[in-house]
């Protein structure tokens, strides 16, 4: 996806409807001119309400919504009539929108599933008409409510991309060229840091018709828990996927050096990101022997999963995603 389409936080002014007055009506007759009240109640303002679609990847389209107005209640009216509710606006977000109060800092709604409807910001109830109003001691009470006001105020909708497996790593760590050889994703690859500066999905297929989804994320620098490099607006897309996958040079210079700045950032960052399933891959291996291969290996934590792989000769590609499915496999069990 390109730079400039790829839109993962906006900020818009939204308000809801204003619920509509009651009515102060009453009935006069032919045959009965004081036949007693009869004012409707108002219609309930329009709701502003966010709606999950599986086909958006980007906020893009929600540039061309810098001001959402949701409209107001109809006032009710004589006959007992209930005026007509202001009609809603759906706004369609991709999946991992998040939406936030701008003043407060606050979530206040998250869509995870395709269709998944949610009433973001309330429309103002309609008043209550006088016919609400009449007891045996005041039959003809001469007062309706006002409807109440809509919400009003900036928010924020954020993108936290969701996918099974994020790619982590440093800069030029080989994160995009391993995503376009495990899936038909077409990244954008060059010899220079930074290359991604947008998160990229690819769906890997793997056996019997099955397939996990795959996010490329921008590399990661020492210093970006601080807001160093492309920092917390890359560091939140962590946040959805269930397993990260460790991108290490075979050529760094400090492979365990490497590792432990990577996890202290995410740590700094977010202590739960710890919890998450890790899996480690030395990427450009295919120069390796046996011997350099079990001296790195030394330096990376045993615990973790880890698997030697090349992008450029295929080495270790199909053991990585038999890795990456059976670890994606225990977290559903549990």
């Amino acid at each position: 996806m390109d730079k400039s389409n790829f839109v993962d936080q906006i900020r818009i002014f939204c308000r809801s409807g204003h619920g509509g007055a009651g009515s102060r009506h009453f009935m006069r007759t032919k045959f009965n001119p004081m036949a007693g009240p009869d004012g409707g109640d108002g219609g309930r303002g329009g709701h502003i309400i966010l709606r999950g679609n599986r086909n958006l990847w980007t906020l893009l389209h929600m540039r061309y919504y810098k001001n959402v107005h949701a409209q107001n209640g109809q006032g009710g009216d004589k006959n007992n009539c209930t005026g007509r509710d202001g009609d809603d606006v759906i706004l369609e977000v991709p999946l991992g929108t998040v939406g936030f109060d701008e003043e407060t800092g606050l979530q206040e709604v998250e869509i995870l599933r395709d269709g998944q409807e949610v009433v973001w910001i309330k429309g103002g109830r309609g008043g209550l008409g006088n016919k609400n109003f009449a007891t045996p001691t005041n039959q003809a009470p001469d007062y309706a409510q006002p409807g109440e006001p809509g919400i009003e105020g900036w928010k924020v909708l954020e993108l936290k991309v969701l996918a099974d497996v994020g790619l982590v790593g440093f800069p030029n760590a080989g994160k995009s060229t391993l995503l376009s050889r495990i899936t038909a994703a077409k990244p954008k690859i060059a010899d220079y840091a930074f290359t991604t500066l947008t998160p990229q999905l690819g769906i890997v297929e793997y056996r019997d018709g099955k397939s996990f989804c795959v996010a490329d994320l921008p590399g990661i620098i020492e210093g970006a828990a601080e807001g160093k490099g492309l920092g917390h607006r890359f560091l939140r897309h962590i946040e959805r996927n269930p397993v990260l996958l460790f991108v290490i040079p075979s050529d760094s210079k400090d492979h365990g050096k490497e590792w432990d700045i990577l996890c202290n950032e995410l740590e700094s960052y977010d202590e739960t990101l710890m919890d998450k399933q890790f899996i480690i891959a030395i990427s450009k291996s295919d120069l390796l022997d046996a011997e350099l291969k079990e001296a790195i290996a030394a330096e990376l934590p045993a615990e973790i999963p880890q698997v030697f792989i090349s992008s450029q000769t295929g080495e270790g590609l199909p053991a990585l995603k038999d890795m990456l499915w059976s670890t994606l496999q225990e977290g559903v069990k549990e």
